[in-house]
């Protein structure tokens, strides 16, 4: 059993739990994801890691109520306990395994939406205690459903807050931030890394593609068995089919079929979409065999 020392909402159905799980926090790195459980019965849920502290062997996750396993999960309280707790899965961000020297010479653009900012976090994090300060867009619906700011603001080089409807910060889409810092304000960047919402990191791609900027995407939003065996989260990157939770969940965003992998979202919550999928992919729709 895994305990829960700290649970709270840090939004409209949006939570935050820290969990004791020493040998996940040993070994985890910014990027990867956990798979939780309530109980016996209960739905695995994959989640990106949000923080970890190595020292007290705790993992942080924060999640948003999408269906009755998240539901289940936000009735959860301090003292309550997961029945399972596996990870780290999946491949760590690429910045963990870069030269040092090199990394420190790049100018690096975070784009975060919505409950994206949680996994966003720990890899600005991550830079900021090598030295490295990156700029940071935070951006989400309205100013109630925004999230983290606090903790982004103390490890991000600049932080740039946006809301759609103007209720905080700057009035716009994460895109318009972009536009302004690089075509007005003459920002230039290396790498621009976006994770929020698919429709959100389709369009943050389509931009910087415009604007030449290389950019990496988290696919996490599509992962739901988290192993590779379900297929939910195959997705063609480039002439190549990969699979989000084994081979990922970062990839390079300018070579994602997003339309594929929406319309692949979308179909997957019905049994016929399943059905659907597993003919249609034959022998290729179950198994990840990534490398990592």
């Amino acid at each position: 059993m895994f305990k829960i020392l700290k649970a709270q909402e840090l939004a409209d159905n949006i939570f935050l739990m820290e969990v004791e799980a020493p040998r996940v926090a040993k070994a985890c790195q910014p990027g990867q994801f956990v798979i939780v459980r309530t109980d016996d019965e209960g739905e695995r849920i994959p989640l990106t890691i949000c923080d970890y502290d190595r020292e007290k062997g705790t993992v942080t996750i924060v999640f948003q109520i999408v269906g009755a396993g998240t539901v289940m999960m936000a009735a959860l309280k301090a003292g309550d306990s997961f029945r399972d707790f596996v990870g780290p899965l999946g491949c760590a961000s690429e910045f963990v395994t870069e030269e040092m020297a090199e990394l420190k010479k790049k100018r690096i653009l975070f784009v975060a939406g919505g409950v994206g900012t949680a996994p966003v976090y720990p890899q600005v994090k991550w830079l900021h205690e090598q030295g490295i300060a990156a700029d940071v867009i935070v951006g989400a619906k309205n100013k109630e459903l925004l999230i983290l700011e606090q903790e982004m603001a103390a490890v991000a080089g600049n932080l740039y807050v946006t809301t759609d409807d103007g209720s905080y910060g700057r009035s716009g889409m994460v895109t318009d931030t972009i536009k302004e810092l690089v075509q007005k304000d003459g920002r230039e960047y290396d790498v621009v890394v976006a994770i929020g919402p698919m429709i959100m990191m389709k369009f943050v791609c389509r931009l910087t593609k415009e604007l030449g900027l290389p950019t990496i995407v988290s696919l996490n939003p599509i992962m739901v068995d988290g192993t590779g065996m379900c297929g939910a989260c195959r997705v063609t990157v480039g002439d190549q089919v990969k699979f989000a939770c084994v081979d990922g969940p970062e990839f390079d965003g300018h070579l994602v079929d997003f339309d594929e992998a929406m319309k692949r979202q979308q179909l997957y919550k019905t049994a016929e979409g399943k059905a659907f999928l597993k003919a249609k992919e034959g022998d290729s729709h179950h198994g990840g065999g990534g490398n990592c």
